[in-house]
């Protein structure tokens, strides 16, 4: 099967994995998301993955509520080390070889992140899982799937949403939001188009690291990415 890119990074929320339910994990949704990264795998693309932890806590909204941020963003940190569990065990339960890495050591549960060693998995065709944020405060799963993307050499950054794309507005409170199918990283600058957090895609504008934003609910939407099809918004 030919395939639009050799190697590539899909970032998750936490979110995406808690379905309609909007806190914890939706298993049959989990399930879903698994046999669509199980087809990606078989086309023999090296796929990366990096989980959010929203859908049982965020750093920023628990540090509003009066939690000390430091502490906050830790908390949040371990909450992607849950989702990253639950995604290997269902994964491999499908038959998809991964690796879980974390950016917190944790040695008990997964392998301390190591470049070469990812990288290496990867070669092996292992999925590998990353967790653990950056393993820094103040740095969000956004700013985290970027810098994984940059430091495994990958062609482009999967960002998955609940829509389908970057629009001129939010196309869910506002009817005139027109869709766009390729953005510059400039005109999403100037035009002040939320791609994603704004570290992460200064990240990506100065690495010149293509971002497809696409709908993650689209049946086949990653292979279809990764094939080379047009499908979402594509910024680079």
């Amino acid at each position: 099967m030919a395939k639009g890119y050799r190697r590539a990074l899909l970032k998750l929320s936490g979110e995406a994995l808690a379905g309609e339910q909007g806190i914890g994990l939706d298993y049959q949704v989990v399930n879903e998301l698994a046999q669509q990264i199980k087809e990606v795998h078989a086309m023999g693309v090296h796929l990366g993955l990096v989980v959010g932890g929203g859908n049982i806590i965020r750093g920023t909204t628990a540090s509003k509520s009066g939690l000390d941020r430091v502490n906050a963003d830790y908390m949040g940190m371990l909450a992607t080390v849950i989702n990253a569990l639950a995604m290997q065990d269902v994964l491999e339960k499908a038959g998809v070889n991964t690796r879980v890495m974390t950016a917190i050591r944790m040695e008990s549960l997964a392998e301390p992140y190591i470049r070469r060693r990812a990288q290496r998995h990867l070669e092996k065709g292992r999925l590998v899982i990353f967790a653990g944020g950056t393993g820094n405060p103040f740095f969000s799963t956004d700013t985290a799937a970027v810098l994984r993307a940059l430091e495994m050499d990958a062609e482009v950054l999967l960002k998955a949403t609940n829509v389908d794309g970057v629009y001129t507005k939010d196309p869910k409170v506002d009817g005139d939001a027109e869709f766009l199918p390729e953005l510059s990283f400039q005109d999403a600058i100037v035009n002040g188009y939320a791609v994603m957090d704004a570290n992460a895609f200064g990240l990506c504008k100065a690495n010149q690291l293509p971002i497809v934003v696409f709908n993650i609910n689209q049946p086949d939407a990653i292979a279809r990415v990764l094939r080379g099809e047009r499908v979402g918004t594509i910024v680079r």
